[in-house]
């Protein structure tokens, strides 16, 4: 069994539900705190043990891969300064050259057309997918969760919750199988059924460990819900001829692609951290 160390991030996406703070900045570069959604998703997957990643990016979008570049400029001027904190925070997120490529999706035709477009990269390996907009807050990694959870069962791991039945037509749902654990056989996927067709209220959020052998179906780019190429639908075809299980994660995931849910996260990460925590409070007393 080859060891995870890939991981694709598909951030090809406009942002129109941030219109007009995403005109000229990606989404994935909104902060929440004092750290870019980008940032967190990358220090998850190194948190993994994940080494090697690969940005699906489109237009207007190489401000993603300058956030993990050295500023040299800036951190000459803060080591003149005497600014260690900041300087060693930005020395801390650094990837070592060549651990960071991307790739363009120049037309944007669905999830499972972005993550193809990352073939190359992948190439006979095991990867890891993660979508910045969820943001999870995890005492474990919610990455390294599901490393594990693939270094226990060979396969396909995929990280899920339950929703309220009225909001699974929002998602990818899994058929349940037999349940150990946090690990739950995933016997069949089905992408945004509507609720009374739903094997279930398990979704998969953003967060996916696959085996190569995907791309042989998303290669065929047929068309599924909303007349996108769906991953949801290539990842279904591997069911049956390898594992394939879900892990019921430890921890709380946040939806920084909806205004609520990053506006929630800000308050949850400022909770969270010792030196931001009684300001929150402070605030969130004076608007209760």
């Amino acid at each position: 069994m080859k060891p995870l160390r890939k991981a694709v991030l598909p951030v090809a996406g406009l942002g129109t539900r941030f219109l007009p703070a995403t005109k000229q900045m990606p989404k994935e570069m909104l902060p929440v705190v004092d750290k870019p959604l980008i940032q967190y998703a990358v220090e998850e997957a190194r948190a993994a043990g994940i080494e090697q990643f690969c940005f699906v990016t489109g237009r207007g979008k190489t401000m993603l891969v300058e956030q993990f570049d050295v500023a040299y400029e800036l951190e000459r001027t803060l080591a003149e300064r005497n600014k260690q904190k900041e300087l060693a925070a930005l020395q801390a997120q650094a990837l070592p050259p060549g651990s960071i490529v991307s790739t363009r999706q120049q037309v944007p035709l669905g999830l499972g057309h972005a993550i193809w477009c990352a073939r190359h990269f992948v190439q006979d390996d095991p990867f890891a997918i993660m979508l910045p907009d969820d943001l999870m807050l995890c005492e474990t990694s919610c990455m390294k969760q599901l490393a594990d959870a693939y270094e226990a069962t060979g396969g396909n791991v995929v990280a899920i919750e339950e929703v309220p039945m009225e909001h699974v037509s929002r998602y990818g749902v899994i058929a349940p199988g037999a349940t150990k654990g946090n690990l739950v056989e995933v016997t069949g996927l089905v992408e945004k059924p509507p609720a009374d067709k739903a094997p279930s209220n398990l979704t998969v959020i953003g967060r996916y460990v696959l085996m190569p052998q995907v791309m042989a179906y998303l290669s065929k780019m047929e068309k599924g819900a909303g007349g996108e190429i769906q991953l949801t639908d290539s990842m279904a075809k591997l069911i049956g001829t390898q594992p394939f299980h879900g892990v019921r994660y430890e921890g709380r995931r946040f939806d920084c692609g909806d205004k609520a849910g990053y506006l929630e996260a800000q308050v949850a990460f400022a909770l969270a951290r010792e030196d931001m925590a009684p300001a929150m409070r402070t605030i969130i007393k004076k608007y209760a």
